[in-house]
């Protein structure tokens, strides 16, 4: 489901207010796939490590002009990074 089809889910319609309110393109964010990048922050490092990590996901997503392919590349990298990370830093 895109974020701009709030169908009888809370976290989609907040997606889709969400995008409307700031001026996001919907169709750049992918639920699941966000979702699947938070699970590996926190499986891979800790649950703490979610908002920081999405924060800096979204700062390099910009970074790097914004937009769908920006965020796969920059979701891959940090899924790599979380996987590989162990409790005194990088594998």
């Amino acid at each position: 489901m895109s974020a701009h089809e709030p169908v009888g889910d809370d976290l989609h319609r907040w997606v889709a207010h969400l995008t409307e309110q700031l001026g996001v393109d919907p169709d750049t964010v992918e639920v699941q796939s966000v979702l699947d990048l938070a699970r590996e922050a926190a499986s891979g490092v800790g649950r703490p490590a979610v908002p920081l990590t999405s924060f800096l996901v979204g700062c390099a997503v910009g970074a790097r002009g914004g937009g769908r392919a920006a965020f796969d590349e920059v979701a891959a990298q940090v899924t790599e990074l979380a996987r590989a990370w162990s409790p005194g830093g990088p594998a």
